[in-house]
């Protein structure tokens, strides 16, 4: 496996609208985030990946995109956007882009001309259909509910949109299109940017006709994600966009892609294929899903983490590279989800970090999550702003007769603006993030949870995120060594090894708030060894180990 800057580097993500407001009018901007990058460098992140900053009329709250080559007003402006560019690379940290090219926004100018006429110059650089038998051209479903074709009146047809009719698709079968694509990243990348975050990026791809997805509980709208994910030709795409664009520079590329399985990954970031270099996969993120999908709530077994995660960590281990994350701008807090938010927050936070830190992978931390940010309950659905919550809210109470605090409570769990409350600076009005009215209202938790506080505690999680973060720069072990899970059938202990040259890493792990017993196998024991982090206290490596609730000791071994 060759060295790369960004397998070595710890990626921090920003969620503009929620970091940091610097005018005062409740929404988060870019003056706000060039205020804080002291301390994201004092964290010790090397790569800063922005969510969508681009001008938008914020359907969804940005990843709809009316310009891709200018800044949005509530962030500020371009000279705005190159200071805070001009600032990071000062600082040495360097910075990806949001690419959203699935999709753009129903007010970006290629789609105001294509509603105009079926003959428009632009009319084919989006997926229109005739209606079939009066209804849509097919059966699929908007992953934010209801159908995933809107019918337009001025030339009575309908245009595809896997997210909200405010996102139509983009329609990749045009060359034009993709070299507008492909120009305006080079616009980015001359810039000076690093490289991208890709949205959904396996999603421009579709199957030829469009076909109706298999229905066989004959409901009105269903999943075609068969039609869209991964599709035949996504391959093609992805090696001519590094062709034209990227190979000429030396960026990162991560590529989101949910629906993506192991052997799709390693066809995807083989180094040799030139397409991208990691991507996020997601079957990680639904084990805690039943079978009527995201909002149905299962409890998570650790044995199906454990699993999961090794058969990504075996799969990318020859050909491939893992990006690892437990939460982003999509999803709920890590602490509230795989952790325990309340007695045990501290404790489990700096477990789950040390779980993610210390896989082979690029290792992504989203805003909040160093120090321990948590999931939210807010009393009303009117406190909630996310578009898919309160489509799904809508749909289930409505349409399904659903009992409201049922569906209030997938949401508490599951809702994407558990990530998407401000950041917690401080323990003043607003948690210090604006001097006026937060666009969505701050988690309460904010006077005992805040980046003041955990900086001038040096027992907090921050100073542990920070500590991770020096042993990753000064281990090479942590980002190049091999992968074995140990115990994998125990219900509470995830343990496992990482081997590199003459050294290798025992990491230690309990998901409970119980003492649970690791039996550590005979060949790591009787050599050389150090307590490289714990979040209790360090003790010498034994048979035997008692681990303490949530409790997460990683020792180095040298053989």
């Amino acid at each position: 496996m060759k060295k790369h800057w960004w397998k070595e580097s710890v990626i921090y993500q920003i969620y503009p609208r929620s970091f940091m407001d610097s005018n005062g009018d409740g929404i988060g901007d870019i003056p706000g985030i060039i205020s804080k990058l002291d301390y994201l460098k004092e964290l010790g992140v090397d790569v800063i990946w922005l969510s969508p900053v681009y001008k938008s009329p914020n359907d969804d709250n940005g990843y709809d995109i009316s310009d891709y080559r200018d800044i949005m007003d509530d962030f500020g402006t371009m000279e705005d956007w190159e200071l805070l560019l001009k600032e990071m690379h000062t600082r040495g940290l360097k910075l990806i882009m949001d690419l959203v090219v699935n999709h753009s926004s129903d007010e970006h100018q290629w789609f105001i001309e294509s509603r105009k006429s079926k003959d428009n110059p632009y009319r084919d650089y989006y997926i229109w259909r005739p209606g079939k038998d009066g209804k849509e051209p097919n059966n699929w479903k908007s992953t934010f509910s209801g159908s995933a074709w809107q019918y337009d009146e001025t030339t009575r047809e309908y245009y595809l949109h896997i997210f909200s009719k405010k996102q139509p698709d983009l329609n990749w079968e045009n060359p034009k299109l993709r070299q507008e694509i492909y120009d305006m990243m080079k616009f980015w990348l001359d810039k000076g940017i690093d490289g991208f975050r890709m949205d959904v990026i396996n999603f421009i791809s579709k199957v030829d006709g469009l076909p109706d997805a298999p229905n066989p509980e004959g409901k009105k709208y269903v999943s075609g994600s068969q039609s869209f994910m991964n599709g035949p030709k996504i391959h093609e795409y992805l090696q001519e966009m590094n062709r034209e664009v990227l190979d000429q520079y030396d960026v990162m590329t991560v590529g989101e892609m949910p629906g993506a399985d192991v052997e799709q990954a390693k066809l995807y970031t083989d180094e040799s294929r030139n397409e991208v270099n990691m991507i996020f996969q997601f079957e990680h993120m639904d084990l805690d899903s039943g079978p009527g999908g995201k909002w149905d709530l299962r409890p998570l077994k650790l044995n199906d983490l454990k699993e999961n995660i090794t058969k990504w960590q075996k799969g990318l281990e020859q050909t491939g590279w893992n990006s690892l994350y437990l939460n982003n701008h999509d999803q709920p807090r890590m602490v509230s989800r795989f952790g325990n938010d309340k007695q045990y927050r501290v404790e489990s936070a700096k477990m789950l970090a040390t779980f993610l830190h210390m896989l082979k992978g690029t290792p992504y931390i989203y805003q909040g999550e160093e120090i321990g940010m948590t999931n939210v309950r807010f009393d009303s659905i009117e406190d909630y702003k996310d578009i898919e919550t309160l489509n799904i809210y809508k749909e289930k109470v409505e349409q399904d007769k659903e009992n409201p605090a049922k569906v209030m409570e997938s949401i508490y769990v599951k809702g994407r603006d558990n990530a998407r409350t401000p950041f917690q600076w401080d323990d003043s009005r607003n948690a210090g993030f604006t001097t006026g009215k937060p666009w969505i209202k701050v988690n309460p938790n904010y006077t005992d949870i805040n980046a003041m506080a955990a900086v001038a505690d040096e027992n907090s999680i921050y100073h542990y995120y920070r500590k991770l973060i020096q042993l990753r720069k000064e281990n090479p072990i942590i980002v190049h060594g091999s992968y074995d899970i140990i115990v994998p059938d125990d219900k509470n202990i995830y343990a496992y090894t990482r081997t590199y040259q003459s050294q290798e890493l025992l990491v230690a792990l309990n998901f409970s708030a119980k003492n649970q017993e690791l039996h550590v196998p005979e060949e790591l024991l009787g050599k050389e060894t150090e307590v490289l982090i714990t979040n209790y206290g360090e003790y010498g490596l034994s048979s035997r180990l008692n681990l303490k609730p949530y409790e997460a000791i990683v020792f180095l071994i040298h053989n």
